[in-house]
């Protein structure tokens, strides 16, 4: 009996078997490869499947593997299309016309198909509105041109080109080049201007960041001046002085943002209202309830304004509930203000002007309008009739004031002179002049 040859019992085709059921072997290892003195037998080697073509191997790494590196569509176009050229050079130099023409078609076409591709990609990072331009604007003019050409407006534009004589055309580009140079002359004009514009602004800015900074300083200097470690006022006399020098420096270089920002925090702080102090120590005295108690009379203020805002330019800034009681305002410029219940009693507003600014409820005397008079420099206010209270508002401009009272409209009338009741919302004419002049 003949026994089978080794290699036959090696060539029988696997049993196939089930994925899914008792029989799958999808848990169990993989068979082991081929013995090594069988790999080299074509006839029991499984057949070799075609490697998928790469594009994106590297050449130049040594770590990818030597599958097709190169597409052999792109190489086949790349070759005919260095062919084509070639075809279209002989054409040229011996005079063939088909050769010339064919080599011509082939390499538009193939280049074409070349390039296709990559104007894909450019197409692509476009908006559809911006592709939309891309065809549009070609198109447009494509369609003026056409239009032209139908209308015959493009030979009326060749008859009228030939008729005209050149050398004054010549003559009409010299003076067209001289407007030209004109504009250009503006146009840097226009320039620089801007620029100033621009670095004025820039400056400005500057300006108001270097002020902000100051009055910050200001802010802090004045608080650690006046407080002790605990926090309470402690005013000596050269501590006053100092703090008033310092308060008339930075009025007279801040804008009217920055005196505005500074009369607000001395007075929030009261460090513009006249205070009670001890008789034998010069302190403040507390008046029981969280803050310091006032004395309008024989008070003493930590900052005295005196005539710090005299002729001041104020427009337009934030002054509500300031303490501006007998500060001297003198030809003080407050048009626009916001007001709102700022103290003016005892103030000097002579020749001020106050025209279109809020007065709702500003104070300009204490007790009742009847008996209420304007200060005097002899005279001893009487806070509870209102005598020698008033502010001095003589010559002072109320035009277009708004949310103006009535007794606020009276004690102007009345002590306003002739000057002030020409300007008061409503008339004087019902209200006598007290001041007689």
């Amino acid at each position: 009996m003949t026994s089978l040859p080794p290699d036959s019992a090696s060539a029988q085709p696997p049993t196939s078997v089930p994925e899914n059921g008792a029989g799958s072997t999808s848990d169990r290892p993989a068979p082991s490869p081929l013995p090594a003195e069988l790999q080299g037998d074509t006839k029991l080697s499984p057949p070799l499947t075609a490697p998928a073509q790469r594009l994106d191997f590297d050449p130049s790494n040594p770590g990818h593997s030597p599958a097709v590196l190169v597409d052999p569509a792109v190489t086949s176009a790349t070759v005919i299309t260095v062919i084509a050229v070639a075809v279209i050079g002989l054409g040229l130099a011996t005079g063939s016309f088909w050769l010339t023409l064919a080599g011509s078609m082939v390499a538009t076409v193939v280049s074409i198909r070349l390039i296709w591709p990559a104007l894909q990609e450019v197409l692509g990072e476009l908006s559809p509105r911006q592709q939309s331009l891309l065809i549009a604007i070609p198109g447009v003019l494509v369609g003026i041109l056409g239009l032209m050409n139908i209308t015959g407006i493009n030979r009326a534009i060749v008859t009228w080109g030939l008729g005209l004589r050149w050398d004054i055309l010549g003559a009409l580009g010299d003076f067209i080049g001289a407007i030209g140079q004109i504009f250009i002359a503006f146009l840097a004009l226009f320039v620089a201007w801007r620029q100033y514009v621009i670095s004025r602004d820039l400056t400005r800015q500057q300006n108001l960041i270097t002020q902000q900074q100051t009055i910050d300083a200001y802010f802090q200097g004045i608080s650690e001046l006046v407080l002790d470690d605990e926090g309470l006022l402690e005013d000596w006399p050269q501590e006053r002085i100092i703090a008033e020098a310092r308060t008339a420096a930075i009025l007279g270089s801040a804008d009217p943002g920055g005196k505005a920002k500074v009369v607000r925090f001395l007075s929030r702080s009261k460090l513009l209202t006249p205070l009670r102090r001890d008789n034998r120590l010069g302190r403040a005295i507390l008046d029981g309830r969280g803050g310091y108690e006032e004395d309008r009379i024989n008070g003493t203020r930590v900052i005295d304004l005196g005539a710090m805002l005299a002729a001041a330019n104020l427009a337009g800034t934030d002054l509500r509930w300031a303490d501006l009681s007998e500060a001297n305002l003198i030809r003080a410029d407050l048009r626009r203000g916001d007001l709102v219940r700022t103290n003016f009693a005892r103030a000097i507003l002579y020749q001020a002007n106050l025209a279109g600014a809020d007065l709702l409820e500003a104070r300009l005397f204490y007790g009742d309008v009847e008996t209420a008079t304007p200060r005097t420099r002899t005279g001893i206010p009487d806070y509870t009739t209102g005598a020698n209270t008033g502010a001095v508002v003589e010559g002072a401009n109320f035009s277009g004031v708004y949310r103006l009272s009535a007794d606020q409209r009276r004690y102007i009338c009345a002590w306003g002179g002739e000057a002030t009741r020409a300007t008061v919302p409503g008339g004087c004419a019902d209200i006598p002049n007290l001041l007689g002049r």
